[in-house]
């Protein structure tokens, strides 16, 4: 499903138009996003929580060369379904 199917969705089910939709559905996930940014947890009931974690610096390979390469830290968006969602997925 993409975010234009999504809007369709939630635009026949809210009565409204596309647009309207389309703008809701990116203020969500802007406000997601920002919430993620700034290292903040956010929690949906019923569907799950988006977290941010830090992955340690370490060791790779090159795949081409085989050579030992240094991995630089980062952090990483993960998201965790709820297990209403888990339920949903497994039947």
């Amino acid at each position: 499903m993409t975010s234009s199917d999504l809007a369709d969705y939630l635009a026949s089910e809210t009565g409204s138009t596309k647009a309207e939709a389309r703008k809701a559905i990116d203020l969500v996930f802007g406000a997601i996003g920002s919430a993620c940014g700034r290292g903040e947890e956010v929690s949906v009931a019923g569907f799950g929580k988006f977290k941010v974690k830090d992955v340690a610096a370490r060791e790779g390979r090159n795949p081409a060369t085989g050579e030992a390469i240094r991995i630089a830290a980062s952090r990483k968006l993960v998201f965790v379904p709820a297990k209403a969602t888990k339920d949903r997925i497994n039947g």
